[in-house]
């Protein structure tokens, strides 16, 4: 009777063990979850106050299409200030580059020669025409002192006898004084040119001639390399300035960087939008994935074809890939699977759709199959 019932017993739960089985065999293989896309926001460097708004909520717009755009404020006279500084730089790096110009030389070649002449000059000191005619100046001084002596001597016994009024005689006083000063004079300048050039004035004449021949020679160099580089440095800052007002022109219209939908939009002309700040949003939609997650006890693999089901289109099926599996495993959050099901671990899944993305939108709620059921999808 024991044996009778333990055999009993044993029976029942091999049956309640092949009945579970059962049903976990004959269960649906799927797990569900929601189609998302990719969410880009959209926002401007410079910011400031909205022009014009092209599009609104909802509208699908192509790559390269202008959404939105702010007014230049003060960028378009900033470009020309940079233009015009960019301008002036790049004649100055141009102008250095290219050295002085022939006539420049040829002028501080033509004042070097002229000192050097000058020079020679100082250095053979007066000629020997010079010295004579300042000898026969001499000579004729002298004379002419003589003749004044001797006519001052007559003038004088006139002038005791009372026969030469006293003008005549003051005249004749001042001839003598011209006659000896005339003299003088001439001796002095006979005296300077046999003595020669000074040495101080050979000396300035000797550092005005190597000036001007640093001067041409500096010509003919051309400027200096450091110079040609600080030049050229500033010519590059200044495009680099004109490139930053370019950039920030640039940013003063906001563009669809990629085909996709307008997600959230929020502003009308003349509201202001912060620099740096998202302003806007749009969906891409060249990519739709299904975020589910997936029990410890059904293993998958990436790359895995599966179908995907939304209840928008009862019956059809889209065809996807496994492209990501979470290498953690986590607790499934609670607006996806029952209070029974949220205490055991998953892993989350993303599910990329191959195909329907033009009939299907992020939000829906989807079905992922794990692997094809009889009457299923």
């Amino acid at each position: 009777m024991a044996k009778r019932a333990l055999l009993i017993a044993v029976t029942a739960v091999v049956a309640a063990g092949l009945l579970l089985l059962s049903q976990r065999r004959s269960g649906p293989l799927k797990v569900s979850g929601f189609i998302e896309a990719e969410e880009i926001r959209l926002g401007s460097r410079v910011g400031g106050r909205v022009a014009k708004v092209y599009v609104e909520e909802g509208d699908s717009v192509q790559a390269g299409k202008v959404l939105l755009e702010f007014e230049p404020f003060d960028l378009l006279e900033r470009e020309a200030e940079a233009q015009a500084k960019l301008a002036g730089q790049k004649a100055e790096y141009t102008k250095l580059l290219r050295g002085y110009r022939p006539e420049e030389i040829a002028q501080a070649e033509a004042r070097h020669e002229q000192l050097k002449a000058v020079y020679d000059k100082l250095v053979k000191g007066p000629r020997l025409q010079e010295r004579e005619a300042a000898r026969a100046h001499l000579d004729v001084a002298s004379a002419q002192l003589e003749l004044a002596e001797r006519s001052y001597q007559r003038a004088q016994k006139l002038s005791e006898s009372h026969v030469l009024s006293r003008e005549q005689m003051d005249e004749t006083i001042q001839a003598l004084k011209v006659a000896r000063s005339t003299k003088i004079a001439r001796q002095k300048e006979l005296e300077l040119l046999e003595e020669g050039t000074r040495p101080e004035d050979l000396q300035a004449a000797a550092a005005e001639l190597k000036e001007a021949q640093i001067a041409w020679d500096l010509k003919q160099k051309g400027f200096r390399e450091e110079e040609i580089a600080l030049a050229k440095a500033s010519m590059e800052a200044a495009a680099a300035a004109l490139k930053a007002v370019q950039q920030q022109q640039n940013e003063l219209k906001i563009v669809a960087p990629l085909d996709g939908v307008i997600e959230s939009l929020d502003l009308q002309p003349g509201d202001l939008a912060a620099p740096g700040a998202p302003i806007m949003s749009m969906l891409d939609t060249s990519r739709l994935w299904v975020r589910a997650y997936l029990p410890e006890e059904c293993p998958l693999q990436l790359g895995q074809k599966v179908l995907v089901s939304v209840d928008a289109f009862e019956g059809d099926s889209f065809d996807a890939e496994v492209t990501f599996i979470s290498r953690q495993a986590e607790f499934t959050p609670s607006n996806v699977q029952t209070p029974e099901e949220r205490s055991k671990q998953v892993f989350r899944i993303e599910v990329t759709l191959r195909e329907g993305r033009e009939r299907l939108r992020a939000g829906m709620a989807a079905d992922v199959w794990l692997q094809p059921q009889d009457g299923g999808p």
